[in-house]
């Protein structure tokens, strides 16, 4: 996860460096924002793509480069129900299961991908132009 991000802004930063541009990665906060249960080594990877972020963005500011980084928290997706049916083993049912992740959202619900893709549509926009180098929660209050 981290090399891929790496490897892809090596590649694309000298070509923007001429036009200027936005970054968007895809962080969580489940990194170095907050800590999760059996999540370290994701956490530990998402919390080195929030330093990336981060660097990318102070070194590239000149050149009219921004770099945020979008941090999911609980979203309903292909991820999210395949540790649904890992946790369902462990308990009685899959309704525990699905209310052990929103028992721990204070929204009482899973974020839906479009709100995520509304965020980064932003970032992507001129109306972010001010918005460089942060870490933006999306997470039903998780964090709160």
């Amino acid at each position: 996860m981290l090399d891929s991000a790496y490897i892809v802004w090596g590649a694309a930063i000298p070509k923007m460096k001429a036009h200027g541009g936005s970054i968007i990665t895809i962080g969580s906060v489940a990194s170095s924002i907050k800590g999760f249960a059996k999540r370290a080594a994701y956490g530990a990877t998402k919390g080195g793509v929030l330093g990336l972020t981060k660097a990318v963005a102070a070194d590239y500011i000149g050149e009219k480069i921004r770099c945020n980084s979008v941090c999911p928290g609980t979203v309903d997706s292909p991820s999210l129900l395949e540790r649904i049916s890992e946790l369902a083993k462990a308990m009685s049912s899959r309704d525990e299961a699905v209310n052990y992740f929103i028992d721990r959202q204070p929204s009482g619900r899973f974020g839906q991908p479009e709100e995520i893709a509304g965020l980064c549509a932003f970032l992507a926009s001129n109306d972010s132009a001010f918005v460089n180098g942060q870490a933006i929660c999306i997470d039903g209050g998780i964090t709160i």
